[in-house]
């Protein structure tokens, strides 16, 4: 059989192929094969990679000023809705097959419009992740060196590191790099944990250890959602989940992956953010693997690096590939499988890292740049997004009245939450950003000439 014919029975009706060369229509045959790989394991293993990277090393500060009663219930609270959110971005992906990202659902929900802004709203949410790996990468260099050369520096080999990793453009290639990535966040939390239990129990006891059950005392506002906002951070894979469902040969299996991932997540931010709270009390930092004492957090961090980058990365793979296939949505170059087609994309990840690390170095503030994208971003595509999804496309194929008032009911509060989750928590983290830089820029003005 021709490849004509061949890809023509694959893609029946799809009007790119009749005007086609033979040698285009193998390249865009081998395209589609090559981003059709991935499988429910695959899957997981991908939004593991997006999800439980820097998320998992801002419990523990988050424990410390939640208190412990608190941080629990948050930490298996988000995480359920996360998950339920979540399955409806998978039953919206499975009824609507075309629906190749989250702009795309955006076009779905509210026309031209609602594409552009989501558009804008995702790659800012992507460019901003990416750039809080970058200040990871750095923080840990500077950690496990011990040196004072200028975080700039260390900022800048990060950026190297994170391009090199974001080269590979197809999902199903990540997923390889994602055992690393998980087995490095797995072992470096787990330094940390005994680390910080051995220091406890030798000097003065786990009894001495000043955590507690209720939130720390004088807790403002803004203390309060920025904390709040962490968790929401840590439970942010649903925003790739179209990107990724897109490259599954069986779409339908993502029940899987999701309950696989959130209940992984909610027990290892569970179990991480209380037994660090409990070892270290309210001096615990952020990241938490700088309270395993100067040593273990060198080792630690030294572990932990495969993980920084390796999640990192993966925000700009989605990015690139969110901006290459609109750039080139008419065009076989969006398979990258030419040499024009690797051309650009390398092009476009250098680009996009540099702007990484642009955003490194302009906030560079852990806890509260995870705090401004959980609030701006992560608001709507966990939350609100996903609960207008329910009503538009979900909700008319429940036959049980009793199961729409319930779900109805259910994706209200999601609604609401996601909402209060933007504006309160938009506001904290200005607020504290603006508070901690100012400091620094009446510092530096002291040096300006009059």
């Amino acid at each position: 059989m021709s490849v004509k014919k061949d890809v023509e029975q694959m893609f029946p009706g799809d009007g790119e192929l009749t005007e086609m060369c033979d040698r285009d229509q193998e390249i865009y045959k081998a395209g589609v094969q090559k981003f059709s790989q991935l499988g429910w394991k695959r899957l997981t293993i991908v939004l593991i990679v997006e999800a439980v990277a820097l998320g998992s090393l801002s419990i523990p500060s988050t424990f410390a000023t939640l208190g412990m009663v608190a941080g629990v219930i948050c930490c298996v609270g988000l995480g359920l809705i996360a998950v339920y959110t979540s399955y409806v971005i998978g039953q919206v992906k499975v009824k609507f097959p075309h629906i190749s990202d989250y702009p795309e659902a955006g076009r779905q929900m509210f026309g031209r419009w609602g594409y552009e802004i989501l558009f804008m709203m995702l790659c800012l949410e992507l460019l901003l992740s990416a750039g809080s790996h970058c200040l990871t990468g750095a923080i840990a260099f500077t950690n496990i060196t011990g040196s004072n050369l200028c975080s700039v520096i260390f900022g800048f080999i990060s950026a190297i590191i994170l391009l090199l990793f974001a080269v590979p453009p197809t999902f199903s290639d990540m997923a390889i790099l994602g055992y690393i990535d998980f087995a490095s966040i797995i072992i470096a939390i787990g330094i940390t944990i005994i680390g910080t239990g051995v220091a406890a129990s030798n000097s003065t006891g786990l009894q001495a250890v000043n955590w507690s059950a209720w939130p720390k005392d004088n807790l403002t506002f803004s203390e309060a959602f920025i904390a709040l906002s962490n968790i929401i951070f840590a439970y942010s894979f649903a925003l790739c989940q179209f990107s990724f469902m897109d490259e599954m040969h069986t779409p339908t299996d993502f029940p899987k992956s999701v309950w696989t991932l959130g209940l992984t997540e909610i027990f290892i931010y569970t179990v991480t953010g209380s037994l660090v709270y409990a070892f270290v009390g309210q001096d615990v930092k952020s990241p938490a693997l700088l309270s395993a004492g100067n040593l273990l957090s060198r080792v630690a961090f030294g572990i932990a690096l495969p993980v920084i980058f390796i999640s990192g990365s993966i925000n700009t793979v989605v990015l690139g590939r969110l901006v290459h296939g609109r750039m080139f949505k008419n065009s076989n170059i969006r398979f990258i499988n030419t040499k024009m087609g690797w051309i650009t994309w390398l092009v476009l990840v250098t680009v996009l890292t540099i702007l990484e690390f642009i955003v490194a170095q302009v906030i560079p503030f852990f806890n509260d740049l995870l705090s401004l994208i959980s609030s701006l971003f992560i608001s709507g595509f966990t939350f609100y997004f996903p609960a207008i999804m329910w009503f538009m496309f979900i909700r008319g194929d429940e036959t049980s009245t009793g199961k729409k008032i319930a779900f109805g009911v259910l994706n209200v509060c999601i609604l609401l939450i996601g909402l209060i989750i933007l504006g309160a928590g938009t506001y904290s983290s200005v607020v504290d950003i603006v508070s901690l830089a100012l400091p620094i820029l009446l510092c530096l003005c002291e040096y300006l000439p009059e």
